[in-house]
Formats: structure tokens, sequence, C-alpha cells
């Protein structure tokens, strides 16, 4: 598991993180002991601070700031929706060509990440907006009902930022994203593994627009995906999608 310098300047840096890799030390796994934080502070040679997550399984796109005072900016940015985020996904079934979903996201504390967390807390507006970019069909009957398997490339666009939100809203909207062994299908998540060597989830952070926290001039980042994405995008005929 890696993670890659993909935009430096005095205050920010911007990496692309593996899938699987965590961003700092957590509850998750106490044992483990590389982290997005520590590879990146090595990387650049300073103490870096985090200003918002990314999901263990999701790759991509990271920011983290050099100093404090920056950090608190960037986070009060992405609290305060000023930060566009993108994200592209493989989820099951056709998805249609564009749409939104708002629809609030009830706390579901997890036993070990959220050991200390109140499990009171409200529902949280949650709202996501997608772009339909390739489909295909599959000759293989991965579910008994269907004799073909149908998948989309999609464009994610999260307004707000929800634990786990683009997994679990494609799962409401019956979409759900392959990969996912928490939100996803079983039967759709074991025919990549066999078929396509594919061991994680598909989503990848792949673009983040926002003002500079202390030049405020427009700053667009981009991180590619993996090998094993472009591989996929390849097999399915999906390159000029993203073109």
């Amino acid at each position: 598991m890696t993670i890659s310098v993909v935009y430096e300047d005095d205050w920010l840096v911007a990496v692309n993180k593996a899938a699987g890799l965590l961003v700092h030390r957590s509850w998750l796994d106490r044992h483990e002991t590389r982290f997005a934080m520590q590879l990146t502070r090595d990387a650049v040679g300073c103490h870096v601070f985090p200003v918002h997550r990314l999901d263990r399984p999701t790759s991509g796109l990271l920011l983290f700031a050099k100093s404090a005072e920056v950090a608190r900016t960037l986070t009060d940015s992405f609290a305060g929706r000023q930060a566009a985020k993108e994200y592209l996904a493989v989820v099951r079934g056709y998805m249609p060509e564009q749409g939104s979903l708002d629809y609030s996201l009830s706390h579901r504390p997890d036993a070990i990440a959220d050991k200390f967390a109140a499990t009171d807390k409200p529902a949280q507006p949650a709202v996501t907006h997608w772009q339909s970019l390739a489909r295909i069909e599959l000759p293989f009957a991965v579910s008994k009902k269907h004799a073909t398997s149908r998948y989309s490339l999609v464009r994610l666009m999260p307004e707000t930022g929800r634990k786990h939100q683009l997994r679990r809203h494609m799962a409401h909207l019956f979409h759900p994203i392959v990969g996912d062994t928490t939100h996803g299908d079983g039967r759709h998540n074991r025919f990549f593994r066999e078929h396509y060597g594919c061991e994680r989830l598909l989503l990848h952070a792949a673009r983040l627009r926002l003002a500079h926290p202390v030049t405020a001039a427009p700053l667009a980042l981009t991180a590619a995906p993996d090998p094993g994405w472009q591989s996929l995008i390849c097999e399915f005929g999906w390159k000029r999608a993203l073109d």
C-alpha cells in the first residue's frame, strides 16, 4: 500500500492514497504500522495535518496541510461545502444518466472505530449527485434472476461528507458499489474477485476543487485510478468515457 504526491506547495500537499491504507492510526486496526499521514510526512519531510476523511477501502485524493492554522482553514472549507469533490465508482446495474439523492443518513457506529462515540445522534442531511459515464452488459449470470449482468461507471459528487455516504446512497438506490463488503452485494463482489482479480472497493476520489486557503487562487487537483482500475476500464471499453 502506497501513496504518491500529486501536488505540493509551501502550505499544502495532496497525495493519491492506495485502497486499504488508513489515513492515520485508528481503532480499526491497532496492529497497522503504515498510514497515509506517516507516508506523506516521510515523502515531504515535514509534519502534516489531515483536513478531511477518506475511508480505508477508498483510493484517491487526500489533502493535508503543513500547519495547524492552514488545516483549520481547510477544515472549515470542507465543513462549509466550499470544496467540490468528485469520485469514480463502478456500480451494479444501469444507473440513470444523471440525478441526485437527498437522503438523510442515520448514525451507524462502528463497533471498533466508534467505540467511544455517542450512539444517539439524529439522522444527518446527505446529498449526492451522480452522472453515468458508461455501461456494460456481461454474459455472466451472477444473479439467478438474470442471464447477464450489468454495470455502470459513474461520477459521484457529494455535497455533504457523511460517513460511508456514497456507499450507503448507492445501496439505497439499489446500485451498490462493486467491492463494498458492508453495503454491497456479495455475489457481484465475488464475481469481480474471481473473474478480474479485483479484491477492492471500486470507489476512487478522482478530483478536488477548492480555493487555496492562503492565496485564494482556484485549486484543481486530480488523481488517476490505480493499475487495477485502469485494467478494468480497458477491459470494459470505458477509456473514452474518462477522456
